[in-house]
């Protein structure tokens, strides 16, 4: 089981920016896909951002905000979050699928509030 921890969640102010890193336990390659989904309080969880190979694919709601990036050196995915919304207010997940295995982080709270 790979692990992934995430970090860089907290409280940001509306319009404030935000960097999210998830570093994996093990090796990876450009073609897993490894990305952030969010969870809000009541709702489902649903992808935010993620990227295999040269490909990035975001949801409606954070495209043109955020930005999915890796360093495999590293073993590490970054979320860049740029215009912070409250409704961006979640749990952000991070996500890995390797030899067709999905992972999962235990998740980083991120908060946007005034």
């Amino acid at each position: 089981q790979v692990q992934l921890v995430e970090s860089g969640g907290g409280l940001v102010q509306p319009g404030g920016s935000l960097r999210l890193s998830c570093a994996a336990s093990e090796s990876i390659l450009s073609i897993n896909p490894m990305g952030w989904y969010r969870q809000a309080p009541g709702k489902e969880r649903e992808l935010v951002g993620i990227i295999s190979g040269d490909i990035t694919n975001y949801a409606d709601s954070v495209k043109g905000r955020f930005t999915v990036s890796r360093d495999n050196a590293k073993k590490t995915v970054y979320l860049q979050m740029s215009s912070l919304k409250p409704e961006d207010t979640a749990v952000y997940y991070c996500y890995l699928l390797k030899y067709g295995m999905r992972h999962w982080g235990k998740g980083t709270l991120v908060t946007v509030s005034s």
